[in-house]
């Protein structure tokens, strides 16, 4: 078959459909094209499968509700041919990786879908032939798999394929970990040296991997020489080498730590972890160590990215849902075309990570969470060497590479858990640790080391322990007696504890515990207190006709509380006390049988142990120190409070909650003081008061600096940009912020006049809603497309490579956007606020206001958030772009969130509009930074 065969034999003859804000473009199969209005193009799309692109992003444009309507959908095809390979997910975005030319119109983005459809079935036709013959017969197995379940591009695949008659592997294309290869035991590790690294040595490092021909730049290498000194040796236990590094936006601070932590790696033969905030920094690092390690396979040695086991897939759950599947009778509908391509995307991926890996965003979009995340570890339910797919594991892969890596990237979560729980699963930390977006280093910690007795957490500890107790067949939750009782053999007393804590675990929140709760028909220990906390959140909490969750301090609680809190105490200490009892007698098989016990089964009981203490021991004595204090004076350290959990007036949880004041302190304790060396790095780690000293303090003070036994070594380079030159900040004083349409049109006019490259921040979901109403249409228009948060079908994410792909979209987004997204280009040339971000007044806050220094608190809260905000702006050198407030109660003392020479300056919006258009019409700066 060639391409030319296409056309007549497999193009589906369906009608394209491209969405737009004002309605729908229509290409039917004959080449008309129409432009529909919504109710229309909805009748048409329910009427009979089309063609087009994220089925689920076009739902969510035209107001389509309900089930899933069948489509052609293109990225669906895309997932099929290239599996684990990544497209922007529009259509400019898929054209440009199909080397197609970039559609100018909604017309010509009907006319690209057809091109592509063309092109990718054509790719399969091509690639077929030279295909190993077990690959051939994996795509035709999946095919025919695909084409029984309905799936509406089966007729194409099977025909460019060439399997009308060739079911390939046919359901056994299914067994993908039959495919996958095995990881390797190695002889443990011996602890790294202590060489230290010298920071001439770093600077070389740096120039060799920048190349020769690089420019140099003084001030990355500067950094570099200070990065080296968190690597030296240790003088005394429990205080390391801490370094806090400042480094401006433009430094190269990546390439910077790098160079210090390879060498040191290199040298002394041990792993240095390099902790991110975001998955977008994560990705970004993957990408600088390329030049570190140009050779794909070195660098599979050398770099491993390590992340929770929430986050791979599992192949057990993998398995299970095939099995579900080819027990039906239908062949599997929308659930056998997801496992189909998510077993393809298991054999081409690199590592198995479903977050943030090679798994494209847009894929979970459209599949579902549910049947793509759900394939997860994400419950705490791995069996370990029981499984049969261990060997093969993509979780204990990544665990056994990071051992024997030299750079581990990983993020702050797992990091504050594992250091928390004393080490990884060997029970070893690491000596060394670059904590890059240093500045979340306090809000990481915040949550690592908190402590919430929620209905949704003690209902999650029970579904561990029990079991699924209403999913029936459907669910791969077996309970801890499933996991672990083969291996109590003749230990009755082992058996009885284990019975005594699966009936305990009965007083904890059982299925359809939310609508109990609101029927006042609580039961067990557990729902009785919760029903009492959410009496209580409801009587005191102010702002009760707000659709967002309230919260109320616990003290003094509401009659009966206090009964029910000791209630539930001793319950949960009737479960703690046979839980003990049982990882004891684990412990005693291991060392009664240590001449027996093969290695795997080891390895198993060991993580069994584990996971008890983590996940039942550990959250139940917190809980239990929280209910036996709550009619008790609160202790000073911490922060209690009771909250309702809401969602668009909907209640979501239950809960008590504890966290530190200063979460600092256990940070210090647990990941800082057992370590050799930390770099903390930033480009906004200080405040910015103009008190040189008060602003180290500051960082000092958000990094837990402060309660280590020796100074922290400051750093501080300074970002090469020109931002007085580069950069305009404007406060606008004309527009009330409470009025939606006063901002909305504020937000139209500003985006209009930048020509797109647009990022507007918003402090409140309500508020982006409201505005991205009013202005999709109207900017539509004027050709610029449109994206937000928290209204399209797609996550984060996604949504952000969309807009850093389209120089002319703009994105209106919340804390997420704002905090750690890189754009660099005119992709993003102005930034409009709509209104000053202060810190929300809850009860947390309230309580560290009065700890770290009042309104003081407020201003560099707020102004560290403004910092962060201010550097999306400018990436590279010869970007330019504008900074807008639109609150003229922005007061003068946060204009020390911007960089020396940048003074914000009070204009209308009038004035605004035609500054920015102005000023991003001029030719971009030549300031050398490179």
């Amino acid at each position: 078959m060639t391409v030319t065969d296409l056309p007549r034999l497999a193009l589906p003859a369906a009608p394209v459909v491209v969405a737009h804000p004002r309605g729908a473009i229509w290409l039917s199969p004959d080449g008309e094209i129409e432009t529909l209005t919504p109710p229309e193009a909805v009748r048409r799309i329910r009427a009979a499968p089309v063609m087009l692109l994220h089925r689920s992003a076009v739902a969510a444009r035209l107001g389509i509700k309900g089930d899933p309507f069948p489509a052609f959908d293109l990225l669906e095809l895309f997932a099929f041919v290239r599996p684990a390979g990544f497209c922007v997910p529009t259509v400019r975005g898929l054209a440009e990786a199909l080397d197609l030319p970039a559609p100018r119109s909604h017309e010509a983005e009907a006319e690209r879908l057809l091109s592509a459809a063309r092109h990718l079935l054509d790719e399969l036709v091509r690639l077929t032939p030279r295909l190993h013959a077990s690959h051939q017969a994996d795509a035709r197995g999946f095919a025919w798999i695909m084409a029984r379940a309905g799936w509406p591009w089966a007729g194409a695949v099977l025909a460019a394929l060439g399997a009308a008659h060739d079911q390939g592997r046919g359901a056994s294309a299914f067994q993908v970990w039959d495919r996958l290869g095995e990881w390797n035991e190695h002889a443990p590790e011996p602890p790294p040296g202590n060489v230290p690294v010298e920071p001439a040595e770093a600077r070389l490092r740096l120039a060799e991997m920048l190349g020769g021909s690089a420019e140099q730049r003084p001030s990355q290498a500067d950094y570099a020489s200070a990065a080296a000194l968190a690597f030296a040796p240790r003088q005394m236990a429990g205080a390391p080498n801490l370094v806090l590094a400042e480094a401006g936006t433009g430094t190269g601070k990546t390439l910077g730590y790098i160079a210090p932590a390879s060498l040191w790696a290199e040298k002394n033969q041990g792993p240095v972890w390099i902790s991110t905030y975001t998955r977008n920094l994560q990705r970004q690092l993957d990408g600088e160590l390329d030049r570190l390690y140009p050779d794909p396979a070195v660098k599979a040695r050398k770099v491993v990215i390590r992340k929770g086991r929430e986050n791979y897939l599992c192949l057990l759950n993998l398995e299970e849902a095939v099995q579900r599947v080819r027990a039906r009778k239908d062949g599997g509908g929308e659930e056998a075309v997801t496992l189909v391509l998510m077993a393809r995307w298991a054999l081409a991926s690199r590592d198995g990570d479903m977050v943030g890996g090679d798994l494209p965003g847009w894929l979970v979009d459209l599949l579902g969470k549910p049947r793509t995340m759900g394939l997860a570890d994400r419950r705490g339910e791995c069996i370990y060497s029981a499984c049969p797919h261990f060997r093969k594991c993509f979780i204990e892969k990544a665990v056994r590479r990071a051992r024997r890596a030299d750079i581990v990237v990983a993020n702050h979560a797992l990091v504050m858990m594992q250091a928390a729980f004393g080490g990884l699963d060997d029970g070893i930390l690491p000596t060394r640790y670059v904590f890059d977006e240093g500045h979340h280093v306090f809000e990481a910690a915040d949550s690592g080391f908190s402590a919430a007795l929620s209905g949704l957490e003690a209902a999650e500890l029970r579904r561990w322990l029990l079991g699924a107790e209403a999913e029936g067949s459907r669910t791969r939750a077996r309970g801890l007696r499933r996991r672990c009782e083969d291996l109590l053999g003749g230990q009755p007393a082992a058996v009885a504890a284990l019975d005594d804590a699966l009936q305990a675990a009965r007083q904890l929140p059982g299925p359809s515990w939310h609508q109990r709760l609101s029927d006042g028909r609580a039961e067990g220990a557990a729902e009785a207190f919760l029903a009492l906390l959410r009496q209580q959140v409801y009587a005191r909490a102010a702002g009760q006709g707000s659709p967002y969750s309230l919260e109320c301090e616990p003290r003094p609680p509401v009659d009966g509380l206090a009964e029910a809190a000791q209630a539930l105490s001793a319950a949960l200490e009737r479960l703690g006390r046979p839980l003990r009892v049982l990882s004891k007698a684990l412990g005693g098989v291991l060392d009664d049988e240590a001449a027996e016990l093969e290695s795997a089964t080891r390895s198993r009981i060991e993580a069994i142990m584990r996971s008890i203490d983590r996940r039942a021991l550990t959250p139940v004595t917190a809980w239990r120190d929280m209910l036996n204090g709550l009619a008790a004076e609160p202790r000073g350290e911490f922060i209690d409070w009771f909250a309702v959990e809401r969602i668009d007036g909907r209640d979501i949880d239950v809960g008590f909650h504890r966290h530190w004041i200063d979460p600092t302190i256990p940070f210090a304790k647990y990941v800082a003081e057992p370590a050799h060396g930390l770099l903390i790095t930033s480009a906004t780690l200080r405040d910015g008061t103009g008190d040189m000293e008060a602003d180290w303090t500051t960082a000092e003070q958000r990094t837990g600096a402060l309660h280590l036994p020796l100074p922290a070594v400051r750093a501080a380079v300074a970002s090469p940009f020109d931002y007085a030159d580069c950069t305009r900040v404007l406060v606008i004083n004309d527009v009330r912020k409470d009025d939606m349409d006063q901002v909305a049109a504020a937000y139209r006019e500003l985006f209009k006049a930048a020509g797109g490259g647009g990022l507007g921040l918003f402090t409140a979901v309500s508020r982006l809603k409201e505005v991205w109403k009013r202005i999709r249409g109207p900017l539509d228009d004027a050709g610029i497309d449109l994206l937000a948060q928290h209204v399209e079908g797609m996550d984060t994410s996604t949504i952000v490579d969309i807009f850093r792909a389209e120089e002319n979209a703009c994105l209106l987004g919340t804390d997420a956007v704002r905090d750690g997204v890189d754009v660099p280009g005119r992709s993003l040339r102005l930034i409009v606020f709509d209104r000053v971000p202060w810190p929300r007044p809850d009860i947390v806050h309230k309580a560290r206001r009065a700890a770290f220094g009042g309104k003081a608190y407020d201003d560099m809260i707020t102004r560290l958030r403004l910092k962060q905000a201010f550097g999306r702006l400018i990436r590279r050198s010869g970007d330019v772009g504008l900074f807008i407030l639109l609150d003229p109660m922005m007061p003068s003392r946060l204009a020390g969130a911007f960089p020396p020479g940048v003074v914000p300056e009070r204009v209308g919006l009038a004035e605004a509009v035609a500054r920015t258009r102005e000023f991003l019409a001029k030719p971009p700066p030549d300031d050398g930074a490179r």
